[in-house]
């Protein structure tokens, strides 16, 4: 059982549901090892759960995670870091790796480890207070699993900027910059984020997951776009789905996740 990190999946007999990964390690959801492992174990049983639609992850009404659990840091040394360093790093990238759409949901500080971690996610919903950055260069370290992500979401310009400097940003520059999607009043951060992930409830799930596929393929898009286009011809939604669209148009097909 994880001692930091729940997981709430769809109840229920074949229908597909939005599922809820929190990260409960108060006062401030700090991201040690052990954190980032649970993440990424949860993240793992979502994406291996047919009945999973899309997935939001949250903090709490207080904090999505201030960042590294620095004292943990600070007792390594460099062997010890080189033995953890790709394992962490996978870890802190693991929503890239989930096939269904996924919502950081963040109230309050969004900060180091934990925007890293909410890089990966499809989509990132904030409050409008919220403190985001990677002020990993204060403590002598840089970002582990962030640095390439960030720059291809807001430019390499931007990016060292906010790792050079390690200053935090508000929620108007955050959206401005695209590092984020959306921006909610506080209370409203997790609807927000679920009522987008709801959106996928009864959507083509191998579809989103190819498109998903190539996103992350990155430069090698184009040839990841072949294979998985060419391989959605043997699923039951692009039959149901070629058929509605023929039959009456677009957005009248009843899917199945298959």
């Amino acid at each position: 059982m994880a001692e930091f990190v729940t997981l709430e999946l769809p109840e229920g007999d074949g229908a597909r549901g939005v599922a809820v990964l929190r990260i409960a390690r108060p006062p401030m959801n700090l991201i040690n090892v052990q954190v980032v492992r649970e993440v990424a174990e949860a993240a793992a049983a979502v994406a291996a759960h047919s009945g999973v639609a899309a997935l939001v992850v949250y903090g709490d009404e207080r904090v999505f995670s201030a960042g590294d659990d620095v004292a943990e840091l600070a007792a390594l040394d460099a062997d010890q870091a080189a033995a953890m360093a790709a394992d962490v790093q996978a870890a802190l990238g693991c929503l890239a790796r989930v096939p269904q759409p996924t919502v950081a949901a963040i109230s309050g500080y969004c900060l180091g480890a934990g925007l890293e971690l909410a890089l990966g996610a499809d989509r990132r919903v904030i409050g409008d207070n919220v403190k985001l950055g990677l002020p990993q260069i204060h403590a002598g370290l840089i970002p582990l699993a962030g640095i390439r992500r960030l720059s291809l979401l807001i430019g390499p310009g931007q990016a060292k900027d906010l790792v050079y400097t390690g200053r935090f940003v508000e929620p108007d520059e955050a959206k401005a910059l695209g590092l984020v999607d959306e921006v909610v009043a506080p209370d409203d951060v997790f609807t927000a984020a679920l009522r987008w992930a709801e959106r996928f409830t009864d959507g083509p799930g191998r579809a989103l997951a190819a498109a998903k596929a190539v996103f992350e393929a990155g430069p090698h898009g184009l040839d990841r776009a072949r294979g998985e286009w060419a391989g959605l011809f043997d699923t039951e939604d692009r039959r149901i789905g070629t058929e509605s669209y023929v039959a009456d148009g677009p957005g009248s097909a009843a899917f199945v996740g298959r």
